[in-house]
């Protein structure tokens, strides 16, 4: 699935929870030091209003597949809340991880290893677009700001999470944040870990209502909204 250029070089740093890898790339860990699961739950999830809004066909998409945990845990979520019918779940990725990498960052989390034996078994045949259980993805492989503009799809609900701004800036872009408003469905949302300025304000320059909301573990704060409609019409006066 992923070329020599493009495999990334990881290290592991332990915590209570377990070994969590470091992408030495960006110095930044594939997710929080405080617990990967709880994190996707707190910020992507309930950023999101999910599962409160899961419907037969919902679409999430991505920024930065990572190691697949928003994907697991998606799944199991959609799993446990009873929902009809399939989910479709696409995910834009510059430097993927491989089989075995994949398999290693998500060993920590036992409740998801039946799903993550699926997906690295995917990973391993080299997929791109797969189903596990209820979900049908696509691994969109290579650089976001090339392949968003020429995507056909239009999201529900939006889990932006790349590296650190700081450290990846070329996933915060404020044009390829007008890029992710453009393939946003009416009424679609977006969540993220970040809350810097620069990404709020691009946020709400592509189109998007904004909110600064309480962080998970050691991040205050967090970023969260939906799609703005069109200005409603002012009746002419009579």
């Amino acid at each position: 699935m992923a070329d020599q250029d493009q495999t990334p070089v990881i290290a592991w740093q332990q915590t209570p929870q377990g070994a969590v890898p470091v992408a030495l790339r960006f110095g930044d860990p594939y997710y929080s030091l405080d617990g990967g699961l709880a994190e996707t739950g707190h910020v992507f999830h309930a950023g999101n209003g999910l599962p409160r809004r899961f419907c037969p066909g919902f679409h999430i998409a991505e920024l930065g597949f990572g190691t697949g945990l928003n994907l697991l845990a998606s799944l199991a979520l959609w799993q446990e809340s009873g929902t009809a019918g399939r989910f479709r779940f696409t995910s834009f990725e510059a430097f993927p991880l491989t089989a075995r990498q994949t398999g290693a960052a998500l060993a920590s989390f036992a409740r998801l290893a039946p799903l993550a034996a699926e997906l690295v078994a995917a990973l391993e045949g080299g997929q791109n677009r797969f189903a596990i259980g209820a979900a049908d993805v696509a691994l969109m492989i290579g650089d976001a700001n090339h392949l968003l503009p020429g995507w056909q799809g239009r999201a529900d609900a939006w889990f932006l999470d790349g590296f650190s701004p700081a450290r990846n800036p070329e996933l915060w872009s404020g044009e390829l944040l007008a890029q992710v408003a453009a393939h946003t469905a009416p009424g679609g949302s977006f969540a993220t870990y970040s809350a810097a300025g620069h990404v709020r304000r691009g946020l709400q320059a592509a189109g998007f209502q904004v909110e600064r909301t309480p962080g998970f573990g050691r991040k205050r704060h967090m970023t969260q909204g939906w799609l703005r409609g069109p200005e409603p019409e002012t009746a002419a006066e009579g």
